[in-house]
């Protein structure tokens, strides 16, 4: 799993890619309440580069989700494929967490 912060202006973006599984939920988690408490705002997870998506990845989302809602921060998932949307509504998660399209490129 690769993670990137990126800060611009008010929002958080952490680009996920890679799988989102019981190997990798330890450091994702821990970038995500990093970034949670450094900073404030809305906070973009981008799920466009996940390949993979299990019980434990969500249970990382479903965790950064309650802790931002505590520090007064907004948890938002972009990017998810149509096949990790639909595992996300199968769980009822698009009904506590915003999901996002994935953001294009402006062509020139």
């Amino acid at each position: 799993m690769q993670v990137t912060v990126q800060r611009t202006g008010i929002v958080d973006e952490v680009l996920l890619s890679g799988r989102l599984d019981g190997r990798s939920a330890g450091e994702v988690r821990d970038t995500l309440h990093s970034v949670l408490g450094a900073g404030s705002g809305r906070m973009v997870v981008d799920l466009s580069g996940v390949e993979l998506l299990d019980a434990t990845g969500l249970g990382v989302l479903v965790g950064a989700h309650r802790r931002a809602r505590l520090s007064g921060r907004d948890l938002v998932l972009r990017g998810a494929s149509a096949r990790h949307t639909r595992l996300l509504r199968l769980a009822r998660l698009h009904r506590v967490i915003t999901l996002e399209p994935a953001r294009h490129a402006v062509p020139a």
